[in-house]
């Protein structure tokens, strides 16, 4: 079983990108989990049908420590398994406790064992790199994989640039590895020419530029992931692609962050050319 972490600046679209990627894996036949470790709990609504399921933690929190697997982990769209971490209440707590707490229970419980022949697991994971809950899957050597959802915009490839600098800690004790960048376009100048170099100079690939297309919220609106609602359509096929690019993938490396004057001068070199 391969074990996926997605990560990004808060907004930039991990959880769309990752149960759209989810849905293209799961036509394809592929078996797969999603734990979402945000306390928002937005990780599966698309592959539930816009079900807002209950979380680990209000679960634990109403039943106590007596509950089946079936309580946490709902079945979604082709028969995707899919749970939501939750968090403490505002003001309360660190989302990290809910992280570490659910994928301890989903261990407890049998939802990674052999049996259930899984191919996947993703970790959608929440955008602020500072909060305890950003390293969990990572430090906790739960995931193995990393992908980096960006644009190019300032800010989202400031964040992609800062989470490699928490790969590269992480990666010193375990095997986590960076899998590659996903573009998720905003229409920016050089968009494509940028992120392509950025993952060059961070000694990595972009795994997929994703076009931007409203079909994406047509989609939300219905409550569904592209592929489920128009799978005819062209954007599911891009889906499929970065579907397909994440399963044949075999390059995966520690970063090397850039400094911060040398990601400024990339913007300035991509936006000056515009």
């Amino acid at each position: 079983m391969r074990k996926i972490a997605i990560y990004g600046k808060g907004g930039i679209g991990k959880s769309t990108t990752t149960q759209n990627t989810v849905a293209a894996l799961a036509e394809m036949g592929r078996q797969v989990m999603v734990v979402g470790c945000d306390p928002k709990a937005d990780s599966t609504r698309l592959l539930m049908g816009g079900l807002v399921q209950k979380t680990v933690l209000d679960t634990l929190r109403d039943e106590g420590e007596d509950v089946e697997l079936d309580d946490i982990c709902k079945t979604g769209y082709g028969n995707t398994r899919c749970t939501e971490s939750g968090g403490p209440e505002p003001g309360v707590g660190c989302a990290g406790r809910g992280i570490i707490t659910s994928i301890n229970m989903l261990e407890q419980l049998g939802a990674y064992d052999e049996s259930r022949k899984l191919d996947y697991t993703f970790y959608d994971v929440l955008g602020d790199v500072v909060c305890g809950g950003f390293a969990m899957p990572i430090r906790e050597g739960k995931a193995q994989e990393i992908y980096i959802v960006c644009s190019g915009e300032m800010m989202a490839m400031y964040a992609a640039n800062n989470i490699c600098k928490g790969i590269v800690k992480f990666a010193q004790a375990g095997g986590v590895r960076l899998g590659g960048l996903i573009c998720n376009s905003r229409n920016c100048d050089n968009e494509r020419e940028m992120i392509e170099e950025l993952a060059r100079k961070i000694g990595t690939q972009m795994i997929h530029f994703v076009p931007r297309d409203n079909d994406v919220q047509r989609a939300e609106i219905n409550r569904k992931t592209v592929i489920e609602w128009n799978p005819e359509c062209p954007q599911a096929d891009e889906y499929r692609t970065l579907a397909r690019n994440i399963e044949n993938n075999k390059m995966f490396v520690v970063p090397k962050p850039l400094a911060i004057e040398e990601l400024e001068a990339l913007l300035m070199a991509f936006g000056l050319a515009a």
